[in-house]
């Protein structure tokens, strides 16, 4: 005697059917029926983008252990749904083998740097040998995406301080090259100074020679009976006055040469040249 069931499949979903435990058909999505006992619903297959995570841990080249996380993003062929269904007890089991499989034949090849460097690489590596696999058995592999790579904390320390040494060093040597610009700067600067103070004396200097100049000119020409020397003498005179008075206006001032004796130029230039010496 045969009693009539019915069920219900979702829109994303397929009914697998068996008659007398053989596979017989698929149920489509809405509402189905099956002749029971005769007919049952063994399971369902769901046609819905699922997400395996596996974590892998597993050292690199130069002997350091990394963990690393791989996302599969894996679909059922609508086409294969008996593959899907039949072929695997546990496909998340499999697809896990196949990751530990490539993960450690891939990461002890490669350096720490150059391992988050080719991640890109890994992922691809992990769906290539995936998709060659699981398709067979009814499964699209749709990514592999290496979420996270995570060393040791002592190690990821190790290079945090590399990195920090490497940026230091840059910043000190910046800092040194800045100093020395300064340095070059203010030496060239001071030898501009010198060399305009130079040149402002020795134009003071020549000044004062036309003054001179002229003025032993005029007085021999106004004054008759004068000569050069007596004009230079009185010029020296004068000199001398002006000298006495901003010798004797200094803080640290203690002692006045006078001239006694001699001609009156000879006590005037050693009148100076003493002045000169006491200050």
């Amino acid at each position: 005697m045969c009693i009539p069931c019915c069920f219900c499949i979702n829109n994303s979903e397929a009914g697998v059917i068996e008659t007398c435990g053989k596979f017989s058909s698929l149920a489509p999505p809405g509402f189905n029926v099956v002749m029971a006992p005769w007919q049952t619903m063994v399971g369902k297959v769901s046609y819905r983008v699922q997400q395996l995570d596996v974590r892998v841990e597993t050292k690199t080249l130069d002997n350091v252990f990394i963990t690393a996380v791989v996302s599969i993003q894996y679909q059922v062929l609508k086409e294969k749904v008996y593959e899907a269904y039949y072929s695997l007890t546990n496909p998340a089991q499999q697809i896990t083998a196949h990751v530990y499989d490539v993960m450690r034949s891939q990461l002890p090849t490669l350096e720490l740097d150059a391992v988050f460097e080719a991640k890109e690489d890994l992922a691809i590596a992990v769906k290539t040998a995936l998709q060659g696999t699981m398709s067979r058995f009814g499964f699209q592999i749709l990514q592999a995406l290496i979420t996270d790579l995570d060393p040791d904390n002592r190690v990821k320390q190790a290079m945090n301080e590399i990195n920090a040494s490497k940026r230091m060093k840059f910043a000190v040597a910046e800092q040194s090259e800045g100093q020395k610009i300064l340095q070059v700067k203010s030496a060239e600067a001071e030898a501009e100074a010198k060399y305009l103070s130079g040149v402002g004396v020795a134009k003071q200097r020549r000044a004062i020679v036309d003054g001179l100049r002229g003025s032993i000119v005029d007085f021999s020409s106004g004054v008759e009976g004068t000569s050069a020397k007596d004009v230079m003498d009185l010029l020296l005179l004068s000199q001398y006055f002006d000298m006495l008075r901003d010798t004797a206006g200094q803080a640290n001032c203690k002692t006045i040469f006078v001239p006694s004796s001699k001609t009156m130029g000879d006590e005037m230039r050693m009148s100076m040249m003493q002045s000169e010496s006491g200050k």
